[in-house]
């Protein structure tokens, strides 16, 4: 519900801003489980991919962002919270296969779920090796994958800047 308020709210106002060009959307199913692959520039990659997809999608985050302090920290956490991300232990295979399986349990709902496989954002805007995450749970659930290219979103927001 507050998913589709904050959709509701940003989304005109990001789209008025920044004018997203979108190609593929036929591409995403319109029901039914499916794991968006998605390469990573900048923090709003997760902002701007929900409001051009029509469903709700599931993301995974750094679990940095559940356990920030002060005023920014509580600010992320309530973000995180209110569009449903997932926290990840970025640390190893064991450590992520608990996030891993909510996504399981997430594709097992027929919903959509969202995925960087390179596990972080890119420090110059190149394709770097992925992680095995996403050919897991494709594996393991049988959902499709629906690979995602994010254009120019780094020159937005570069790392390290406001």
């Amino acid at each position: 519900m507050i998913y589709r308020v904050l959709k509701a709210v940003l989304g005109p106002i990001l789209w008025a801003i920044w004018r997203p060009q979108v190609e593929g959307l036929d591409h995403v199913p319109e029901t039914g489980p499916a794991i968006l692959a998605s390469n990573h520039l900048a923090v709003f990659d997760s902002v701007f991919l929900p409001l051009v997809v029509k469903r709700h999608i599931t993301f995974i985050a750094k679990s940095d962002y559940f356990t920030g302090t002060g005023a920014k920290g509580w600010m992320t956490r309530t973000f995180m919270g209110m569009v449903g991300a997932i926290p990840v232990d970025r640390a190893g295979g064991d450590a992520a296969a608990a996030s891993l399986g909510t996504g399981k349990r997430v594709l097992s709902e027929g919903q959509l779920f969202g995925i960087y496989p390179e596990g972080t954002r890119s420090p110059d805007g190149r394709l770097y090796r992925g992680k095995t995450g996403v050919a897991r749970l494709a594996l393991e659930t049988g959902s499709p994958v629906v690979p995602v290219a994010m254009m120019n979103t780094g020159e937005l927001q570069p790392i390290g800047k406001r």
